[in-house]
């Protein structure tokens, strides 16, 4: 009844000006109709039912003192009930429609994949997203002359969104298919701001606050500078402040052009490449095997432990975690041998036989609490790792839109009852179950000892808010002697990156740093269209009749993919920047990703980042403005 009074009072309602017309207006006018009719519909089956049940049945004076098998058999009651049942059916698909409406409308936005994944094809969203101009997206800068995303009018007088920097934010700002990217999150209609059909019939207007501009944390020259160095590659970079968690730089090679994938020929041509895989953000979505840069990891494990004094032999027969299980040895084979040595010198030298000792001695429960700090995910079986969870709860954002945007995928490893003293070897340098690591994860695993506290700090990539702190994984004073383990990398006299790094410290700038190599089995690729090769697969039993035929996918594995890491710290006495570069099929770290990692450093240096700690701003800061 309440609805029908609000559709009265919806016509008797005076408009005090005349309101332009609005195309959704007949369609909501209808859902009202509809909804209210339903209503009145179940409103009567109820009424029905009580007033059934209260009813005597006809021509029967004392229908109680009959026996209940001639009560059952009589017309009246026998039809009575079967109209009882069928509107008790009806009232139950009528709730259960009611409901399937209202978890859609309410709940998918925030909880469905699949929701989430076609929600763009809405056209009521997409209408009321587009229904005003967007606000202009600045760099960290705050420049109103070199923004990263403005309108501009053309020769015509039609207006168009602009990128000046296209491919290069392509993987931030996402485009209006799959996967929501910065500007659907930053300017999309929420789910709860979109009108009920009632606000729509009445003209009635919901604010947005996709017309005020937005100042994000990137650098568009330390960004600029990432594309530079990752052109030709497949690989990514992802560069933080350690002391705040601002997102500095973060780039996925290749990438695509926002412009080209408004053609929906060309977003299906580019989703199928699986060798390229243009559309996946390689910083955040993609897993690669970390190799020795997974040794920051297991280091932080040791010292969070009380193990960190710990001292093991590195001998030319490698080091044998279990009866049986083969040798762990070096990059050099038997002819690498360090002997006996600490955690320090380990780490300098990059040395596979300690950190898989150390593996062994932490066990699962240390690493997992270790991991756990980190924002790594443990789970007790590999089917569970394997799962790709995205991890919003990391942001430090001012919605959930723009965390669900921005989310990695979730790094994990293995800690269960199954793991066996051979795994845990190679876990402790960057193998087995610890292959599910991504980029920005290990740039948040290297900001750790960056940070002058010790601390985890939540990533965020919108400028104004106040920095957050995800855990606090290790002293201050741990965080120091971790910084200074790190800076032999690049400058001791035996560091895997110290060649690389020797003009940089030569410019004064003191870094730390950590190379990794690992070896990764890929798919063979079609050279023309970039899908993995597949050969037909028959299976028969013992007397030849089929069982089931297959396409397999063909792997290489007589030519594994050398995929090169390096991370790094920069400057040593307060690191105002945190970095992870991984080149795929780049070799070692230090020939490839520690070069990239090397340029970086050099460009913060000439932007201020590495003496004042924060790139000067402009003087004068712009308020938020309308586009017209």
């Amino acid at each position: 009844m309440n609805l029908l009074i609000s559709l009265l009072l919806l016509f008797q309602t005076p408009s005090p000006s005349p309101t332009p017309p609005v195309p959704e207006r007949m369609p909501a006018l209808y859902t009202l109709i509809y909804v209210g009719g339903l209503t009145f519909v179940l409103l009567l089956l109820m009424l029905g039912l009580v007033r059934s049940r209260r009813k005597p049945t006809a021509g029967v004076a004392n229908l109680e003192e009959l026996p209940k098998a001639v009560r059952k058999r009589l017309g009246s009651t026998s039809t009575n009930r079967g109209l009882r049942a069928l509107r008790w059916l009806f009232m139950m698909l009528l709730i259960g429609v009611f409901a399937v409406h209202f978890y859609w409308a309410r709940y998918a936005a925030d909880q469905n994949e699949t929701f989430q994944e076609l929600s763009y094809k809405d056209l009521r969203v997409r209408r009321l997203s587009e229904s005003t101009l967007r606000g202009w997206i600045l760099d960290r800068s705050g420049r109103l002359d070199q923004p990263l995303a403005y309108y501009k009018r053309d020769s015509s007088g039609e207006i168009h969104r602009e990128y000046p920097m296209d491919k290069a934010l392509a993987h931030i700002f996402g485009s209006d298919r799959g996967d929501p990217g910065l500007e659907r999150a930053l300017f999309g209609a929420q789910s709860g701001a979109l009108p009920e059909a009632l606000d729509v019939v009445r003209g009635r207007t919901i604010e947005f606050k996709g017309n005020q501009d937005v100042r994000l944390t990137i650098d568009r020259s330390l960004q600029q500078t990432a594309v530079d160095q990752l052109k030709g590659k497949h690989g990514a970079v992802v560069m933080l402040n350690p002391q705040t968690g601002e997102l500095l730089a973060l780039y996925s090679e290749p990438s695509y052009s926002l412009k080209e994938v408004e053609d929906e020929g060309t977003w299906i041509r580019l989703e199928g490449n699986e060798r390229d895989k243009p559309l996946v953000s390689r910083a955040l979505g993609a897993y690669y095997i970390p190799g020795s840069t997974f040794k920051t990891v297991t280091m932080t494990a040791a010292f969070l432990a009380g193990m960190q004094d710990t001292e093991f032999t590195c001998s030319s027969g490698g080091f044998q975690a279990a009866p049986g299980s083969n040798p762990i040895l070096d990059d050099g084979g038997p002819g690498e041998v360090h002997g006996r040595i600490g955690i320090d010198t380990a780490f300098e030298v990059s040395c596979n036989q300690y950190f898989a000792q150390m593996g062994v001695k932490l066990g699962t429960e240390r690493l997992k609490a270790a991991a756990q700090l980190l924002g790594i995910g443990t789970y007790d079986t590999p089917s569970e790792a394997l799962r790709g969870r995205k991890e919003p709860e990391l942001w430090n954002a001012s919605t959930d839109a723009v965390k669900r945007a921005m989310a990695p995928r979730e790094a994990t490893i293995v800690t269960g009852k199954q793991v066996t003293r051979y795994d845990l070897a190679l876990m402790g340098y960057g193998q087995g179950y610890a292959g599910q690591m991504t980029p920005f994860q290990m740039a948040l695993a290297a900001s750790v000892p960056g940070n002058m506290e010790g601390r985890l700090m939540k990533p965020k990539i919108e400028y104004d808010r106040t920095p957050e702190v995800f855990k606090q994984v290790v002293s201050a004073q741990t965080g120091a002697t971790l910084r200074s383990i790190m800076g032999l990398v690049t400058g001791g006299p035996r560091g895997t990156a110290r060649g690389v790094f020797a003009p940089i410290k030569a410019a004064g700038i003191n870094t730390g740093g950590k190379t990794g190599t690992a070896q990764k089995v890929v798919p063979v690729y079609d050279p023309k269209t970039g899908a993995p090769m597949t050969r037909h697969r028959v299976e028969k039993d013992y007397k030849g009749n089929i069982i089931r035929e297959y396409d397999e996918v063909i792997m290489d594995n007589e030519h594994p993919r050398i995929d090169a890491w390096f991370l790094c710290i920069a400057p040593l006495e307060k690191p105002q920047i945190a970095i992870a570069v991984i080149v795929e099929g780049g070799g070692y770290g230090s020939k490839s990703a520690a070069p990239i990692a090397a340029a970086l450093v050099l460009k913060a240096r000439d932007l201020g980042y590495l003496s004042g700690g924060q790139r000067p701003a402009t003087p004068t800061q712009p308020t938020p403005r309308k586009p017209r």
